[in-house]
């Protein structure tokens, strides 16, 4: 229940960082590209099938020094139906390496319909006598400023099938401020988001304290990491903007409990180009991931207690 299980391989890994596979044609290393591109031409099928070697490598070398990957969904989308493939190609692959899979869709809906992102996504759906796994992702990033029509539809599932949602609440980018930051009656509408969060989970909690709704609160404003760390005692936090973004390690140990627990930081550009920031040559690309993926983890770990 909650995130028991991505707690539990954070714990094994001594690890509390997700890398995100949020991949583009360009960061995927030439000879790869023209491997594919002499098999298809330079479609979009040649496209998707050098990005999933590109993250399947990756995986390879990450799987047992990483808890979890973040693919997000706009990457793969962008390669039209054979980028879709690859999204679900890459989140098997992970799971088969024993990860835990974030998918970052950032659905929003209400109804019918985020009961339909919900089967795609966390779901089964029933074609006949068959219940079927669409994308079989752990958990799945959505927006939460539907109010709780758009976030009802997934707590079932996620009682039912030990999975996790995180909920938009103070995010990352330098505008998230214009909204968030507005104050209802004195109270900034991040912070009433993050109530309604633990308003949600309240009857999922695992065995570590979190239950099955988290927040995503970005790691460019490590003064509102740590108000909501102390606001949301029962919130696992997903944390982008580190590296890349401007996100420190010190300022990201505020996401964390007395325990070490409580969030995982992601990294996604800084992890997949690590061959390029390096120099090396870029048949090296899965190993300079797994370098920056260890480099990451150090810096995150010296500043917390993880236990």
């Amino acid at each position: 229940m909650g995130f028991d299980r991505l707690i539990a391989k954070i714990k094994e890994t001594g690890n509390p960082t997700v890398v995100g596979l949020d991949p583009k044609l360009e960061y995927v290393p030439q000879f790869l590209q023209k491997k594919f591109c002499e098999e298809d031409g330079w479609s979009l099928r040649a496209a998707a099938k050098a990005i999933f070697a590109y993250n399947q490598a990756i995986i390879d070398e990450i799987c047992d020094i990483v808890p979890a990957i973040k693919p997000q969904a706009a990457y793969y989308e962008m390669y039209g139906h054979y980028g879709i493939k690859t999204l679900e190609r890459t989140i098997c692959y992970a799971k088969l390496k024993g990860m835990f899979v974030i998918t970052d869709g950032k659905r929003n809906d209400i109804g019918a319909t985020m009961q339909a992102y919900t089967a795609a996504h966390l779901g089964t759906v029933n074609v006949g006598e068959n219940e079927l796994e669409p994308f079989g992702a752990d958990a799945l990033t959505v927006n939460g400023y539907l109010g709780s029509d758009g976030i009802n539809p997934l707590l079932d599932v996620c009682k039912q099938r030990d999975k996790g949602i995180f909920v938009l609440v103070k995010t990352s980018n330098p505008s998230s401020g214009e909204l968030q930051d507005q104050l209802m009656d004195g109270v900034p509408l991040y912070a009433r988001m993050g109530d309604l969060c633990e308003k949600w989970g309240a009857d999922t909690i695992g065995e570590y304290g979190y239950s099955a709704v988290g927040a995503v609160v970005g790691a460019t404003y490590p003064a509102q990491l740590k108000e909501l760390r102390e606001r949301l005692p029962h919130t696992f936090f997903l944390v982008p903007g580190y590296g890349a973004q401007g996100g420190g390690a010190e300022g990201v140990a505020a996401a964390f409990d007395e325990n070490g627990l409580g969030a995982i930081v992601n990294s996604s550009r800084a992890i997949m180009c690590a061959y390029q920031k390096e120099g090396c040559d870029e048949r090296d690309f899965a190993k300079a991931a797994r370098r920056e993926a260890l480099r990451m983890r150090e810096d995150i770990v010296s500043h917390i207690n993880l236990k």
